[in-house]
């Protein structure tokens, strides 16, 4: 019998196109014969989609392999999770309940804001829902590049300098803050939202004038900003897959064919500009690529991770050290993204890898019924006597 994976996708955030097409490659990669895929889209708005609707979202190439014959034709839908029934119930207005997805598993391939961040995590906690990745707590802090910087930091993963302040102090002292980072990091810099991904909303800084329009770009997709000093560097990721016994893939490095942009943006990573090969394994020492995969494993560790991460880094050039930038739980799956790419050559390949991860949350789940029924047997013995 097979495994009945929802897969969601879409999204509110900034990289609602990119998790599209994840979702879309995810379709295209795993084994139809021993998953069974119910797609099940979120609009940009934020409205939940019936697995038709879903449907006619993704690609010729996805729609080809899907068979819906077995769910009715519907809209836009509430969906409602419903742990009594291990799945979410689809609700159409007056019409009533229309169907219920008993999901075995359910694989939210939503990158950024309201997915990426313990949002849908904690939905499928509360729905009893096994699903694939990282868990709230992770997901938030993953997100989170403040957060995450200071669980790196307790970690004792070394990083570049940087600042962070919210968005309320850059409108009412713009003066400040500026003088804070031209003390502190001096140029270049780069300005970031602190809770997005994809390059969204990233640019770089050279003056005043330049950082002012950063931080501006950077404001307009969070409340929190932060902003790291410029190196001349190389970015390495690396893979990370499992649970509490996780493995590390060969590391990759996006190689850039004109060393005048200035750094690797949306477009170059999406749009298939040309200017960018991803190498897998990077150019680096044997024993370099080993500390790559030792780091990587110690961030997925230090947010408490699970499921799977892409962790990227800055190899400087002028003095070879390594420093951690980013961890990502819930990567781009795309055909034009690192994470299959650095699986495959790892020897692994994306449908094997999705196999896995399915694997992976369901015994996870298992796990985490374990703890509540250890929970629940300790409530059930009543108040303790003094």
């Amino acid at each position: 019998m097979r495994t009945r994976v929802g897969l969601v996708f879409g999204g509110r955030s900034g990289e609602h196109e990119i998790s599209v097409r994840s979702a879309g490659n995810v379709v295209c990669a795993i084994d139809h014969d021993r998953f069974d895929l119910v797609p099940i889209a979120i609009s940009e708005t934020g409205r939940w989609l019936g697995p038709h609707a879903s449907f006619r979202l993704l690609s010729e190439d996805a729609q080809g392999l899907l068979d819906l014959s077995s769910f009715s034709e519907a809209g836009e839908v509430g969906i409602f999770g419903d742990p009594r029934a291990h799945g979410l119930t689809l609700t159409g207005g007056d019409q009533g309940p229309l169907a219920n997805l008993r999901l075995d598993v359910v694989l939210p391939v939503l990158h950024g804001t309201f997915g990426e961040d313990g949002t849908i995590q904690g939905l499928l906690d509360l729905a009893g829902i096994p699903y694939v990745g990282c868990g709230v707590l992770a997901s938030a802090c993953g997100m989170d590049k403040v957060v995450m910087k200071s669980l790196f930091r307790d970690a004792g993963l070394p990083m570049c300098r940087y600042v962070w302040f919210l968005r309320g102090e850059w409108e009412r002292d713009q003066a400040k803050i500026i003088k804070n980072v031209e003390s502190t990091l001096g140029y270049p810099c780069f300005a970031k939202p602190a809770n997005l991904g994809s390059s969204v909303g990233i640019s770089r800084a050279d003056d005043a004038a330049s950082l002012i329009a950063a931080i501006d770009l950077a404001a307009r997709y969070d409340r929190r900003i932060i902003v790291e000093e410029g190196l001349r560097m190389r970015e390495i990721e690396c893979a990370v897959l499992g649970n509490d016994d996780a493995k590390a893939s060969l590391p990759g490095e996006y190689i850039i064919k004109d060393k005048s942009k200035a750094f690797l943006d949306y477009a170059e990573k999406y749009a298939g500009t040309g200017n960018n090969e991803f190498v897998v394994p990077a150019p680096v020492s044997a024993e370099l690529a080993s500390k790559i995969q030792e780091m990587a494993i110690a961030a997925f560790k230090a947010i408490d991770g699970s499921g799977l991460a892409r962790v990227d880094f800055f190899l400087r050039s002028d003095t070879g050290s390594l420093l951690i930038n980013e961890i990502n739980t819930m990567p781009g799956l795309t055909d034009a993204s690192g994470y299959p790419k650095m699986w495959a050559g790892s020897g692994l390949p994306f449908r094997d890898v999705l196999a896995q991860l399915i694997e992976f949350a369901q015994e996870r789940f298992k796990d985490r019924a374990r703890n509540q029924t250890s929970l629940t047997a300790v409530a059930d013995q009543g108040p303790r006597s003094e």
